[in-house]
Formats: C-alpha cells, sequence, structure tokens
C-alpha cells in the first residue's frame, strides 16, 4: 500500500464554544451559545432570553423565533455548558502537552470571535484576546505543533444576530472581514492553515434537520449562507494577496448518502440531496461558482437568482487552497417514506442502512464511506483535501485507578485510519487527518458531557460538576503508536 506520506499531519480538532470555557473572562463578549441551555439527546438545547419590559423566558426549541424585541440572556436556574466547556482557557499547557505526548504535528483549533471584538462592530480589536491566542500559539510551537486556525465556529457574536439581525444583513459581511482580516494580520508569524468558516452547509441544512421551519427561516438560511461565502471568498483573497505563504481552507459537513434501493428514483433523490447539502457549498468555495443545479433550490425557495449571481467575481476570485470536512457517518435517501429512518442524537439524518453499524447515538459508522467521500471530493475538486473531524461519541467509564478503557473507539478509529490509507492509494493527496474532540468537550448538540469524543477523559458531568482533572483513554495510548509509526502501527 502506499501508506501515509512523511510530512502527513495527525492531529486532533476542537472548538472554542465547547472546549474554551472562560466565556466572561479577558473582556469576552457573549455568543448565542452563552444563551443556550444544555439538553439531551431525547430533549433539545434551548435558548433564554430578556423582553425589554425585563420578563424573561425561554424557547421551546431548535428552530423556535424568540418573541420580537427578545435579547438572549444569561438567566439564574439554568445550565449553560458552553461557558466553561473544558475549560482549555486555563488548562491550555496542560492540555497542549499532552497533545505533544500523543505527538500531534497539526491541532486545529478555532478563535472565539467575541473574544476579539466582543460586540462585533468594536472600533479595535480586545487586547487580552489577541494576547490569550498569542499565548496559545507560542505553546503549540514550542512542541513543533502546527495551527489549524478556523476563524468562525459557531462563535458569533451575539450582537451580529440582534443587532443587524444576523447574516441576512450584507453589513455583517463586512464585520467578518475586519474580523479574519485583523486575525491575518495578528497572527501571520504564528499561523500558516487557516479554515474560514466551519461545516458552512449546516446553513442549509437546518432546513432539513428542524421539522415545520417556517418558509422566512428556509428563505433566510440560503441568504445567509450566500453572504458567507462572500465572506470568506473576501477573506481568502486578502489573504492571497498579502500573505502568499498562507493556505485557506474550506470546511464543509460531511453529508454523505446512498440510495437506499437500486430504485432509480432513490437515486435520484440521493443525487440531489447530495447537491443540495454537500457540493452546493463545496463547488462555490473550491470552484468558485454555483452548480446549475442551484436554480432548483432557489426555485423552491422562491429566491431571486440576480441576489446570488451579484457576486460572481469575488467568489472565483476567492477560491480556497484545500478542501477539509467532518467525517462521522453516513446515511441513505429514499422515496420510500416507510422506510426506517436513523439518526437521534443528531436529529433525522436520514434512512437506516441495515450494512453498517450504529453508534449509541445514532450515528452510521461506515468507514468504507471515508474512503468513497475522499475519492469523491478529490476527484471533483482537484485540491488538497483534510479530514478535520472524524470521531465516535460515547459513553466512557473513569475507573478507580485512572484508566479508561475505550476499545471501540480505538476500533473505529482503526477502521478509519485504514480507509485513508487506501483513499491514498487511489490517488486522493491527503494532507491530514485530525479527530474530533481528541480531548473530551461538551456536545454541540446536545451540551452534554457524557457523549465524550477524546482521547483524554475530562473529569466534569452533565451538569458542569469534577474536577476538571485530564486522564489518558486507551485511544491515548493508542493514537500515539500510530502517530509513531506514521499509521502503521494500529492493530
Amino acid at each position: 500500500m502506499a501508506g501515509f506520506p512523511k510530512d502527513f499531519f495527525w492531529g486532533g480538532a476542537t472548538a472554542a464554544n465547547q472546549y474554551e470555557g472562560g466565556w466572561n473572562e479577558g473582556g469576552r463578549g457573549l455568543a448565542a451559545t452563552d444563551v443556550t441551555t444544555g439538553a439531551t439527546k431525547d430533549s433539545p438545547r434551548r435558548r433564554t432570553y430578556i423582553m425589554p419590559d425585563g420578563t424573561t423566558g425561554v424557547t421551546k426549541g431548535p428552530g423556535a423565533l424568540m418573541p420580537e424585541g427578545a435579547k438572549g440572556c444569561v438567566l439564574d436556574g439554568y445550565y449553560y455548558p458552553n461557558h466553561k466547556g473544558t475549560d482549555f482557557y486555563h488548562h491550555y499547557k496542560e492540555d497542549i502537552a499532552l497533545f505533544a505526548e500523543m505527538g500531534f504535528k497539526m491541532f486545529r483549533m478555532s478563535i472565539s470571535w467575541p473574544r476579539i471584538f466582543p460586540h462585533a462592530d468594536d472600533e479595535t480589536p480586545n487586547a487580552e484576546g489577541l494576547k490569550f491566542y498569542h499565548d496559545v500559539f507560542d505553546e503549540l510551537h514550542k512542541y513543533n505543533i502546527e495551527p489549524l486556525v478556523t476563524i468562525s465556529h459557531y462563535d458569533d457574536p451575539l450582537a451580529i444576530e440582534e443587532e443587524l439581525g444576523g447574516w441576512q444583513n450584507r453589513n455583517t459581511i463586512d464585520l467578518y472581514v475586519k474580523y479574519a482580516t485583523t486575525l491575518f494580520n495578528e497572527y501571520k508569524d504564528d499561523v500558516k492553515y487557516w479554515l474560514t468558516f466551519n461545516e458552512i452547509n449546516c446553513d442549509a441544512m437546518i432546513v432539513q434537520f428542524v421539522p415545520n421551519l417556517p418558509l422566512e427561516k428556509q428563505r433566510n438560511a440560503y441568504i445567509t449562507l450566500h453572504n458567507r461565502f462572500v465572506a470568506s471568498a473576501r477573506a481568502v483573497k486578502y489573504a492571497h494577496e498579502h500573505f502568499p505563504e498562507f493556505k485557506v481552507g474550506c470546511m464543509v459537513a460531511g453529508v454523505f448518502t446512498y440510495p437506499l434501493t437500486c430504485d432509480p428514483k432513490d437515486v435520484i433523490a440521493n443525487m440531489e440531496k447530495m447537491q443540495d447539502y454537500f457540493y452546493y457549498s463545496g463547488d462555490v468555495q473550491a470552484r468558485g461558482y454555483y452548480g446549475k443545479y442551484a436554480a432548483r433550490t432557489w426555485n423552491k425557495y422562491d429566491l431571486d437568482p440576480a441576489y446570488f449571481e451579484q457576486d460572481k467575481q469575488i467568489l472565483m476570485e476567492g477560491k480556497v487552497d484545500f478542501f477539509t470536512y467532518s467525517y462521522y457517518s453516513t446515511s441513505c435517501e429514499t422515496t420510500h417514506k416507510d422506510a426506517k429512518r436513523d439518526g437521534g442524537g443528531n436529529l433525522s439524518l436520514g434512512y437506516y442502512n441495515e450494512y453498517i453499524q450504529y453508534s449509541d447515538w445514532g450515528w452510521g459508522m461506515d468507514p468504507d464511506g471515508l474512503r468513497y467521500s475522499l475519492n469523491e471530493i478529490y476527484d471533483r475538486y482537484q485540491i488538497p483535501v483534510m479530514v478535520v473531524e472524524n470521531g465516535l461519541g460515547a459513553l466512557d467509564t473513569l475507573e478507580e485507578d485512572g484508566s479508561i478503557h475505550d476499545p471501540y473507539r480505538i476500533e473505529y478509529m482503526r477502521e478509519h485510519v485504514k480507509a485513508m490509507e487506501k483513499a491514498l492509494e487511489d490517488g486522493v493527496e491527503l494532507l491530514a487527518y485530525t479527530p474530533w474532540g481528541c480531548i473530551d468537550l461538551v456536545s454541540a448538540s446536545t451540551g452534554e458531557m457524557r457523549k465524550r469524543y477524546g482521547m483524554i477523559y475530562v473529569d466534569m458531568d452533565d451538569e458542569g460538576n469534577g474536577t476538571m482533572n485530564r486522564y489518558r483513554k486507551d485511544s491515548f495510548y493508542w493514537y500515539q503508536r500510530c502517530i509513531q509509526s506514521n499509521g502503521q502501527d494500529i492493530e
């Protein structure tokens, strides 16, 4: 087999909103996640708010609109998991030392936008926030770990939504570009690899995931997505013009599905789903233009094509240098609506595939799908690829002696490493593998801690109680061997 390149970036991935904590320290402003409660796989996360007359309330669930005039706020009696995440803000030196012990070559992290511009439209950046990330990058470079930095990872200043009306307002594009260019200039000597937005296609996927979403919110999802495309393209263009050594990539949620049956109608339904929820975003960011099929979506939601065609030049000028995506699972699509659904902890993903195994949270575990997706992406875009999220959320037990035995995670990762090696043999130019939640984080979908992805255990429960002590899981030592052997010692 071809094996992994000698300069392959083995590492791990996190996000500030789920990991960093320090939500009200160092001059940081509010993000939407700071006013979002915890939940379980059976009960949704909610947002707390205050009305102009001082009355308070809580939304009914995902996609639910807050009352007109409401502002997000933190209320007594609710638990907000993202407030402390798993406290990287105070543990970054300890955690980075553990990453180095595992052998990381790359660490994917995000910068919290409200830590840099607390109110989004601040005239100057927050000096304390800038310093914090300088300290983090210094620590990473001490161990020769390359940062891969996501500029926006579900962590926009709450003021963008409440004062500007969100990303439907094109003025938000300018605020993002100011933020991104501030980071480029500030950390030009610290960071070479950047991602503009995390899972940018999730703006469109909300139409599928949230039942009974009002038509206006469905239409706004595509307006939001387009404006993010423009913001990304402007940031990429700036980076290319001012810092030619930079490499700037996109990040797309890996929505990969198969036709449930060989019924041609299922094949067509699956083609349309892949176009709508994956290639719609990938094509704009990697090719620089919308696919012709996008007109079908615009027509479906009665959207004016002129809105999407007005920025043709900047989209072409702002094509990314490499393509990254998350890959956890696959699903199926069918026109036979009596078929069994899958999903659960992350809402409904599609239809049940009898040929693969499923996790406790309803995710279809499919390493063959990783090889398939890598080939499809590379063949379509012909630019380098990174797998920047992959992993298994599971229930882990901390034993009395401090050990955590997670053979299920090792098995999951082992099979996906094998799939990547096969993709390399297929000719895919794969640069990096940064499995998600290399250290335990709070879940984005539920806010739980029990759904753990990490190879490092953090002693904290679903209510935020615990010592915050870090413990090495069995998977820590397995991944250490994997990296030391460049993917060969994985049994």
